[in-house]
């Protein structure tokens, strides 16, 4: 089966492939550095992170953009507030940022780029505009002419006859003097107090639209295979993006539009106001793992919304554990030699199963749902003695293979913590009882491991005690031990 995804631009679900060979070329808008990053952007993010990996588990080679808006209204305000240069107080959250991607095991893209880093791109692409009719300047700022583009809400779908300025306090519909109401901002000419850049457009800074056209098409050309985002960025952001860039160079933009659908929280929007708005950093400082925060993320597919509740996160940090505790035992028990005929065929099954799900627009849900069919029928068959030798090497591939995607079976969420002076507090703040997905005196998988082999020691040198306080330890951590012929085998609860 082809992969097929969901393209905004055509409304249409079409089967994908790269414009050129077997490169995969994807831009996606990346955060606004203003702050820490909220789990409505991580949402995106992880979506954007799976699709990147299931292009190279299909054995695409895959050149990835995203770029970070560092200069805008909120960051020049909360800068200006915080009494630091603008990129000093960028940096913090730039950082910041890296470091949630990290946690969410999110792979490097090939080219991380910041805005101020590419003021020069932006200007010759403005100049570009004014050259060809599709710009003009009032009172030190440089617009876009909407009505010099007749495809502009050919992504939205939005008619613009009946005049709908704004849709984003973004666009500036009442700060600037503009021909019509409906042009955008390219180039804002300079305000006191403000940082600007002197260029032959006049003293000003840009405008947040021409920053991604400019990167985009710095790094990956025109056209290219996919741009990425949220919803909420579908107007004006990207509807603005293809306006210009294709003005600009006469040519389409991008092929595939894919966009993430909202986050809520317990049904509603997410909102300081109403005490319901969370960053990654709130969720572990609340004592809940980075990887169970990716599971449920990763979860609903994302032309999908997702409602986000505490309960969800702990459910998913249990689905998690059940994963790791089925590879465990799959790696550390014994079973008979031969096949199973039952059993034989039921890994390359799941196999099947996974990658359909996953071609039908990432539908990651019916991806889960295949894994842990798969993990119910191989503890069934090992709980029954039917289990045999043959079949370990094909379900740990097919776990593998579904961890080349969702990126969540190893457990190194303390060692991060740890690493980077984010370790959780002891005690979860509204968790259930048995602790399932929180960080409760977490321990990695290593970290288990040579706690058993201490307690083997103990039991050697007949130290009981010693041997039953490391089980209450552990027991207390979450993890339960179980001695068999075999060895000690372990679970989390």
């Amino acid at each position: 089966m082809a992969l097929r995804l969901y393209n905004t631009l055509s409304g249409q679900v079409e089967e994908f492939a790269p414009l050129e060979g077997n490169r995969v070329r994807i831009y996606t808008c990346g955060p606004t550095v203003y702050d820490y990053g909220h789990i409505g952007n991580y949402r995106t993010f992880v979506f954007q992170d799976v699709l990147r990996r299931y292009l190279r588990y299909r054995g695409y080679e895959v050149v990835q953009v995203m770029n970070v808006t560092d200069v805008d209204d909120k960051t020049i305000r909360n800068a200006k507030a915080a009494g630091m240069p603008l990129r000093a107080y960028t940096d913090q959250f730039i950082q910041a940022f890296k470091i949630d991607r990290e946690l969410l095991n999110l792979e490097p893209v090939e080219h991380f780029v910041r805005a101020t880093d590419h003021i020069d791109d932006m200007v010759q692409m403005i100049q570009t505009l004014e050259a060809k009719g599709f710009a003009y300047r009032s009172e030190g700022s440089v617009y876009f002419r909407v009505r010099a583009f007749p495809d502009y809400g050919k992504l939205s779908k939005i008619n613009l006859a009946g005049n709908r300025p704004g849709g984003s306090e973004r666009v500036d519909a009442d700060e600037y003097e503009k021909a019509d109401a409906r042009d955008f901002v390219l180039w804002k000419a300079a305000r006191e107090g403000e940082d600007f850049w002197e260029s032959p457009l006049g003293p000003g800074r840009p405008g947040w639209h021409i920053e991604c056209s400019a990167m985009s098409m710095k790094y990956l050309g025109v056209p290219f295979d996919v741009h990425s985002g949220g919803t909420d960025l579908i107007f004006p952001h990207h509807e603005n993006e293809i306006a210009q860039s294709e003005a600009a160079t006469g040519k389409p933009f991008a092929r595939f539009w894919l966009h993430a659908e909202h986050l809520i929280v317990n049904g509603q929007k997410m909102s300081k106001s109403l005490g319901n708005f969370y960053t990654l950093r709130d969720l572990i400082g609340r004592g809940y793992r980075p990887t169970a925060v990716r599971y449920l993320l990763a979860s609903v597919p994302h032309r999908k919304p997702l409602n986000f509740t505490f309960e969800g996160l702990l459910q998913a940090q249990r689905s998690l554990e059940r994963l790791r505790n089925f590879r465990s035992r799959l790696t550390m028990e014994i079973f008979p030699a031969g096949h199973n005929p039952v059993f034989e065929t039921r890994a390359s099954q799941a196999r099947q199963a996974l990658e359909d799900a996953l071609d039908d627009n990432l539908n990651t849900a019916e991806a889960l749902a295949a894994l842990f069919d798969l993990v119910h029928d191989g503890n069934a068959a090992m709980d029954r003695g039917e289990f045999r030798e043959g079949e370990r090497a094909e379900v740990l591939d097919v776990l593998e293979r579904w961890d080349r995607i969702f990126a969540m079976l190893d457990d190194a969420d303390h060692a991060k913590l740890l690493r980077f002076g984010l370790a959780a507090p002891a005690g979860p703040q509204g968790a259930g009882e048995d602790g399932g997905g929180v960080l409760v005196a977490a321990l990695s998988d290593e970290e288990i491991e040579q706690r058993i082999a201490a307690r083997n020691s103990a039991r050697a040198r007949r130290d009981f005690a010693r041997a039953d306080q490391i089980r209450e330890e552990l027991a207390r951590a979450g993890v339960i031990l179980e001695d068999t012929k075999a060895g000690t085998r372990w679970k989390r609860k």
